[in-house]
C-alpha cells in the first residue's frame, strides 16, 4: 500500500513538473482557438467547404480558400506565434502574417510563411514566400511540427522545431508593391492551397511584443 501510494505521489509530481515547465515556456502565449470552433476565425468567401474542425485540429482541404484571423479586430504588429502544422505528402499551404480578411483571391496583404515539404514548388517549409526562399525543409509530411514566426520592428525570425531557419531585415525604404509585401500590422491567416493538398493546424497560439 505505502509502495503504490509513493509511485502515485512520484507520478502526481511529475504531472505538476511538466505542467509548470509547460505555463514557463509559454508564459504571455494567447491561445487563438478554442479546439471546438472556429470562433475568431472567418474564411474567405470562396469555397467554404475547403475548411473543417476535426478533434480539435483545423483542417485544410479542398480549393483555394484562407482562414483569416479576426478575434477582437485589434491587429499585430510585433509579435511571437507559434502554429503546430502537420502535411500529407504533396501539399501545399501557408500562415500569412500582417495581412487582412479579403473575401477572394490570393491575399494581397503581408507575408507568407511557407509549408510545404513535398510539394511541387520549390519554396519549402520556412520560407518567407519570394523574400527569403528556403530549397530544403526542415521538416516531414505526416508528422506534427511546430513553426515559428516573431516579429520584431523591421525583422522576421522563422523557426521550426527549434531550429532557427533564418533572420530577415526588411530594407530601409522597402516599397510595398503589387502584394503589399511590407512590414506594418495586421492579422494571421492560414492557407488552403488546392484540391491536393491537405494541411492540419492546431494549438496556434501568440505572444504580443509590443
Amino acid at each position: 500500500m505505502k509502495l503504490n501510494w509513493i509511485r502515485n505521489l512520484t507520478a502526481l509530481t511529475l504531472v505538476a513538473s511538466g505542467l509548470a515547465l509547460h505555463a514557463q515556456t509559454e508564459d504571455g502565449f494567447v491561445s487563438l482557438m478554442d479546439g471546438k470552433s472556429f470562433d475568431g476565425w472567418k474564411t474567405a468567401e470562396e469555397n467554404t467547404d475547403t475548411w473543417k474542425l476535426e478533434d480539435g485540429v483545423f483542417v485544410a482541404h479542398g480549393e483555394k480558400c484562407h482562414l483569416f484571423y479576426i478575434g477582437d479586430g485589434k491587429t499585430f504588429k510585433n509579435f511571437h506565434l507559434k502554429v503546430e502544422v502537420m502535411t500529407e505528402p504533396n501539399s501545399n499551404g501557408g500562415i500569412y502574417f500582417h495581412t487582412k480578411y479579403q473575401a477572394k483571391d490570393w491575399p494581397r496583404g503581408g507575408f507568407e510563411c511557407q509549408v510545404n515539404n513535398t510539394h511541387s514548388d520549390w519554396k519549402k517549409t520556412g520560407s518567407l514566400y519570394d523574400v527569403v526562399n528556403i530549397a530544403n525543409s526542415a521538416a516531414q509530411d505526416r508528422k506534427w511540427w511546430t513553426q515559428e514566426i516573431i516579429v520584431k520592428g523591421n525583422n522576421v525570425t522563422v523557426i521550426i522545431d527549434g531550429k532557427k531557419q533564418f533572420d530577415y531585415t526588411e530594407p530601409a525604404g522597402a516599397q510595398a508593391g503589387t502584394f503589399e509585401r511590407k512590414l506594418g500590422e495586421g492579422t494571421f491567416a492560414l492557407q488552403g492551397h488546392d484540391p491536393k493538398s491537405t494541411i492540419r493546424y492546431r494549438n496556434i497560439r501568440v505572444k504580443r511584443l509590443d
